[in-house]
């Protein structure tokens, strides 16, 4: 029985085609359901024909096969046992290549001193109608790590964590874009496919990227967040303090012009000042206090307001053309604990569920 406040779980294992099919005939009615509104989604904030985004999709295919043959293998199995066409389940890839900006967020990456065990965690704010499409999906790739992840059914990978210890959340980070290259949820399945930060970092670079975006991780190594443009990949970490924070604008020193190019993305300074203040950032100098406790501070941190309704914990307000995104979820993921504890909601008043990878 799948409770109000829980994501449906599914799991897939085997061959990247094995996987595919798997996860298509699990997941083929809200696969179909999620392609068959992608395109009303987009055009909210954009005027673009189905016919060019399908465009968009197909000539993305093959930048996906000189990434991974892998990804691409599994996404045809994907679409052939949802029944719908490779084309369109593509184009579920590629929507952030169709428009300005896919989501907004707040994310953290914590570490030693900050904390006993290392966590990750992310308001993800975005489309409230995304929520009826999303699953938490386990995968377990011959030969690769396991990882699970919180995601829209039918997208190749998005915000988790595998079973080597490394973890991820997605931000958007406004920045030159291009029209094709390599879809940004097959470099988030890439680092899936990595066990350290180094292996990581390469996974994003090596890339033809189409999208710049923000990858806040956590690894064995520690705390980073990856600010990714079309040129570079730069790497921001927590220091002495084992805190990384992140939400919608450039912090690398490098990439810092960038933020007087672009409008700023749903108060994205803001926001930012703020989680920093709500857990002391660069002024944390005691032992670290217990593991739950530390869960529960981020748990009220994320459920912050103020600012309200443009706060941390987001919603619905008269802003254009971002108002109605509104945090859908927020996680907060332990990859040694191997689980992630998720809120089907506003995290103000929706409860953590928990999820474990076995």
């Amino acid at each position: 029985m799948v409770l109000p406040n829980r994501y449906l779980e599914m799991e897939v294992a085997g061959t990247p085609r094995e996987m595919g099919r798997q996860l298509g005939e699990a997941a083929g009615e809200l696969i179909r359901g999620f392609s068959a509104i992608a395109m009303d989604r987009v055009n909210l904030t954009l005027a673009i024909s189905r016919e060019a985004a399908l465009g968009v999709a197909r000539e993305s295919i093959p930048f996906v096969e000189r990434y991974s043959v892998d990804m691409l293998e599994e996404m045809k199995g994907v679409a052939e046992a949802s029944r719908i066409s490779l084309d369109e389940l593509m184009l579920l890839q590629v929507r952030n290549q169709l428009q300005a900006s896919d989501s907004g967020c707040t994310s953290l990456s914590l570490g030693r001193p900050y904390c006993e065990q290392r966590i990750l965690a992310q308001n993800w704010d975005a489309d409230p109608a995304l929520d009826e499409f999303t699953i938490v999906l386990t995968r377990r790739p011959a030969g690769k790590p396991a990882f699970m992840s919180v995601t829209q059914a039918g997208l190749i990978a998005y915000i988790g964590f595998n079973s080597a210890g490394v973890g991820l959340c997605a931000n958007t980070l406004p920045a030159p874009s291009r029209r094709l290259g390599v879809p940004h949820y097959f470099l988030i399945r890439g680092v899936y496919e990595s066990t350290t930060l180094t292996e990581a970092v390469n996974a994003v670079s090596r890339a033809e990227r189409a999208i710049p975006a923000n990858m806040m991780l956590t690894t064995p190594q520690g705390p980073a967040d990856l600010e990714v443009t079309l040129e570079s990949v730069q790497v921001l970490d927590g220091g002495a303090s084992g805190l990384v924070t992140h939400t919608n604008h450039c912090r690398h020193p490098e990439l810092i012009r960038i933020n007087d190019s672009f409008p700023e993305l749903i108060q994205s300074h803001a926001r930012q000042t703020r989680i920093d203040a709500l857990l002391n950032f660069g002024n944390r100098n005691a032992e670290p206090g217990s593991q739950d406790a530390t869960v529960s501070r981020l748990m009220t941190a994320l459920s912050d307001h103020d600012g309200h309704p443009r706060s941390i914990c987001r919603h619905t307000n008269d802003d254009s053309p971002h108002g109605f995104w509104q945090t859908v979820f927020s996680v907060i993921i332990e990859p040694d604990k191997q689980q992630m504890q998720i809120t089907r909601g506003t995290p103000c008043d929706h409860p953590y569920e928990r999820y474990i990878l076995t």
